[in-house]
């Protein structure tokens, strides 16, 4: 069983999202924000972020880039509504450590659930490729 924190503001995406984690067996923990993940994640010991990318006050990419000098083991997986969301260069070089890779919940009724599974086992990051 692993630790998933969920940082997700749509209160229905979390609802959904949080079910389905704990139906496959694994612990979540969620919030509605990337501000109140971080003390969480220095206080917590946790194997996933699930984070979305678009959020108030911080987003998921700011939230994986500090998760990742607060508990360099821990995986992070980016979620997203918005399909044409795309890491600048700057970005995906500065998120390196911490990306492990991006799905949209939106109408996956499910599909994504083998993503996390393989996030978690294989414990890679991701690298671009061109950088």
């Amino acid at each position: 069983m692993a630790r998933i924190l969920l940082a997700e503001d749509d209160d229905l995406m979390r609802t959904f999202l949080a079910r389905a984690i704990e139906k496959a067996g694994h612990s979540v923990t969620a919030v509605d924000r990337g501000t109140a993940a971080l003390p969480l994640i220095a206080s917590g010991r946790y194997d996933l972020l699930l984070t979305d990318i678009v959020m108030p006050e911080m987003d998921g990419i700011e939230l994986a880039q500090r998760a990742s000098t607060l508990a360099p083991d821990m995986r992070v997986m980016f979620i997203t509504g918005f399909a044409a969301v795309a890491l600048s260069r700057a970005q995906t070089q500065q998120t390196r450590r911490a990306c492990s890779q991006a799905v949209s919940p939106a109408g996956s009724r499910g599909r994504n659930r083998p993503s996390v599974r393989r996030v978690i086992i294989a414990g890679r990051a991701c690298h671009p490729s061109g950088d």
